[in-house]
């Protein structure tokens, strides 16, 4: 996590003359009574606890997994959390008329009610859901393609008849929740991918089960979390997406013409590849070409970054510091594996949302 990552996003579109003041907003910091909408206030006063002490009791341990090895102490273990759920609560706000907003410091989907989870201390998404359904929007539907199962949201939305929720993520990587077989409750679509899952499968698993279902259930609003893992150059999961993937996918979102639309930032843990796949959403939001080669004040961004614990990182190929768009990872053929679940579940009713 102490990958330099919206920081990147914002310093690269800001390079490429892309994000102008007036489109910009500072997140506000969630106040705790904005966060008891969801998480446990219980939860919440011991992580302000924490952060003024900079250490965790052995019952913050065992009552809120704060301080184990996956949800280390540190100096902001409140604040920047709390920044990242504010710009989320602040967008279902801002959201209730109508638009678009990305806030790529959300997306820390693995956080639950009263326990930090997966390095996700708080969980904005659902905190952004709630938000949009206290302005008015009632209908949402999640779309969440990081390479790591929504387990929290999962956890905040079972069942829920106005969400629907569409989790793509790598087979047997941790949570290891989001079975083909889960629906938490009728509401939600799990597909578990094999290694090297490519730009060719996700773009059949788009059009022949994501945008189909997002179509029958009519949402008011799409929540998009966009995580960056699913890159074949991350070094935390296996699968064999370009950045190409994912800009394709918000296209095909965004051109279903619903009113609002909220992206989220998620996981992904190399630099280049995550700073230049979130500044490409920024271009795609946004109607920007990505062009072929960068201009020198884009490059010299993407120059200074640095990541000694990861073998490519020590040796970056040059078109991490040249280019936004990757090569295609197109892959021949679609498995038989990826064809067979999509079109198990785009058969599978949801008795509780659709025709709704």
């Amino acid at each position: 996590m102490r990958v330099p990552r919206v920081s990147t996003v914002m310093d690269l579109s800001r390079a490429l003359g892309w994000l102008p003041s007036e489109q910009f907003v500072t997140s506000p910091r969630a106040k705790p009574k904005a966060l008891h909408a969801w998480h446990d206030p219980e939860y919440i006063a011991a992580l302000q606890r924490v952060e003024a002490a900079q250490e965790a009791s052995a019952d913050d341990l065992a009552r809120f997994d704060i301080g184990s090895v996956t949800n280390p102490v540190f100096p902001e273990i409140f604040r920047r959390p709390a920044t990242a759920a504010g710009g989320s609560i602040l967008a279902g706000e801002l959201l209730s008329e109508g638009g678009v907003i990305y806030n790529p410091a959300g997306g820390t989907h693995h956080g639950l009610r009263d326990r930090a989870n997966g390095f996700c201390y708080l969980n904005d998404p659902v905190l952004a859901m709630l938000s949009l359904r206290h302005h008015g929007v009632q209908r949402i539907a999640y779309i969440d393609i990081d390479a790591h199962h929504c387990d929290g949201v999962a956890e905040g939305f079972a069942g829920d008849p106005d969400c629907l929720m569409i989790s793509i993520h790598e087979e047997g990587l941790w949570p290891r929740t989001g079975l083909i077989e889960d629906d938490a409750g009728g509401n939600a679509i799990n597909l578990p991918v094999p290694r090297g899952f490519n730009d060719a499968e996700m773009a059949y698993v788009r059009d022949v089960l994501i945008l189909p279902k997002i179509a029958d259930f009519r949402p008011d609003a799409i929540v998009f979390l966009c995580g960056a893992d699913g890159v074949e150059d991350d070094p935390l999961a296996h699968l064999g997406l370009s950045n190409n993937a994912h800009w394709d996918m918000l296209r095909a979102l965004m051109a279903l013409g619903v009113p609002r639309l909220l992206v989220l930032g998620g996981g992904g843990y190399n630099p280049w590849t995550v700073g230049r796949l979130w500044t490409g959403v920024w271009g795609v939001l946004n109607g920007f070409d990505v062009g072929d080669v960068l201009p020198v004040s884009a490059q010299k961004v993407l120059r200074a970054l640095t990541f000694e614990g990861n073998r490519r990182g020590r040796n970056p190929p040059e078109h991490w510091f040249t280019t936004l768009q990757d090569a295609p990872q197109e892959g021949g053929a679609i498995s038989p594996l990826v064809r067979q679940r999509v079109e198990l579940l785009a058969a599978r009713p949801l008795p509780s949302v659709h025709g709704g």
